[in-house]
């Protein structure tokens, strides 16, 4: 008879027989799979991805490396994604509006001397990183470009740049506890707004003091925006733009200026920026979805964009413009039905996306600066000089808003209007607190 194995040579033997089997595991896994900077993906999902990138990148007359990481691409303005849209396919570029939209209807008493004032003691507008590096030429525009490892982390490659969409909806769907108050409109958003709604209108402006939100979880965001609207609110079309950290769109936490659009309510359609087609960009001076700065800090220097987006009256093309000096692009009329012809509601404020609003224990995301709304220290997110532009020649301050909190404990708002030449409007929250757990 043999001689027996001693009990540390069974174990050892037991250890190596292990490793064998989960050797040949990741052997298997990786015939299967491809590996990108020490995470696994499905081939399947790698092709998906290159074919994506084949559809957004252009070749570049131009190439700009950011000092934040950002490769930004100068390419032809004639070949831009926004062409691939079938509605666009013939497209003729409009260059510029067709009249001046900074024009001011002097509806207010004390306009005179509140821009005065507004002129000698302006907030700094920031800029973006990259225009350190460099600039794009004329006949150019900057794109920042899209990497293979942002799209392969996304969970929806074909979904890409665009808002997550909730398949349940709710209107006004309350649920209360000791400590927090649900009233969300729609899933897994939670919005902390000023709002006019009513009448038609074509363009919406305001100066959205800048912050860099902390955004708890990769798959949620946090932005900061005007916003335009038509329909229902589960099957709406609409054009934004502001300020966002959304880590699935961007790959990091920056805070970063963007331009969204959608026709039915992000089901699907409509993206941000030039990740999808549709906006047609004409700046060579601002690149979408690009890192902005300074940034606010709470008690210290307030730092904004100014933004306006507004119709033009010959074409209908929906301009965004960044600055009141920079028209950024536009929207054409052929993405659009209902806004087509106007917008019937107008927003400025917050909003946080993530799957664990309206639910306990709730998201860490800030919205705004992630204080509550604070008029008096300055610590919250706040947006100034709010304007509409309805059938009148220019602009003028809404004759009626209203304030909207879907989870007041969460975030909240602070409209002032009384004691002030111009009315202003906070807004903001941490997310979880020991109001909101």
């Amino acid at each position: 008879m043999g001689k027996g194995l001693c009990c540390g040579e069974v174990i050892r033997l037991r250890g190596m027989k292990m490793m064998v089997i989960m050797l040949g595991v990741t052997v298997t896994l990786i015939r299967c799979g491809v590996l990108v900077e020490g995470d696994l993906f499905s081939k399947q999902k790698i092709l998906e991805v290159e074919r994506k990138l084949t559809q957004l990148r252009r070749p570049a007359v131009k190439t700009i490396q950011s000092e934040d990481g950002d490769i930004i691409d100068c390419i032809d303005i004639y070949k831009q994604p926004a062409f691939g849209h079938p509605a666009l396919r013939n497209h003729t570029i409009q260059m510029a509006p067709t009249y001046d939209a900074t024009k001011e209807t002097k509806t207010m008493g004390k306009m005179d001397r509140w821009k005065k004032r507004n002129e000698e003691q302006s907030p700094t507008t920031v800029k973006q990183t990259w225009q350190k590096s460099g600039s794009c030429p004329q006949g150019t525009i900057p794109v920042r470009r899209i990497q293979k490892k942002e799209l392969l982390r996304d969970s929806s490659v074909k979904d890409h740049g665009r808002k997550k969409h909730s398949s349940t909806l709710s209107r006004h769907v309350s649920e209360f506890t000791d400590n927090k108050t649900v009233n969300l409109q729609r899933a897994n958003h939670s919005k902390a707004i000023l709002f006019t709604d009513g009448y038609r209108y074509n363009g919406a402006k305001g100066d959205i003091k800048v912050y860099n939100p902390a955004v708890e979880l990769d798959d949620e965001y946090s932005t900061s925006q005007v916003c335009l609207i038509n329909g229902a609110y589960y099957d709406f079309e609409s054009v934004e733009s502001g300020w966002a950290v959304n880590p699935s769109v961007y790959g990091d936490r920056q805070t970063r200026f963007f331009v969204y659009w959608t026709v039915d309510g992000s089901k699907k359609t409509g993206c941000f920026d030039l990740t999808c087609p549709g906006f047609v960009q004409t700046s060579h001076e601002i690149a979408l979805g690009a890192a902005i700065y300074p940034i606010s800090v709470p008690n210290g220097l307030p730092y904004q964009i100014i933004v306006y987006i507004y119709k033009d009256p010959v074409t209908s093309n929906w301009w965004v413009q960044y600055g009141e000096r920079i028209n950024v692009g536009y929207w054409p009329p052929e993405l659009f039905v209902a806004l087509s012809y106007h917008a019937t509601s107008a927003e400025w404020g917050g909003e946080v996306y993530s799957s664990r609003v309206g639910t306990t224990p709730h998201t860490k995301t800030d919205m705004g600066s992630g204080h509550f709304a604070d008029s008096v220290w300055g610590t919250s997110g706040a947006i100034r000089r709010i304007r509409i532009h309805e059938n009148s020649p220019g602009l003028k301050f809404p004759d009626i808003v209203t304030t909207l909190m879907d989870e007041f404990n969460c975030y909240n708002v602070r409209y002032l209007s009384d004691y002030v030449e111009d009315p202003e409007f906070y807004y903001g929250g941490p997310g979880r607190n020991f109001m909101c757990p």
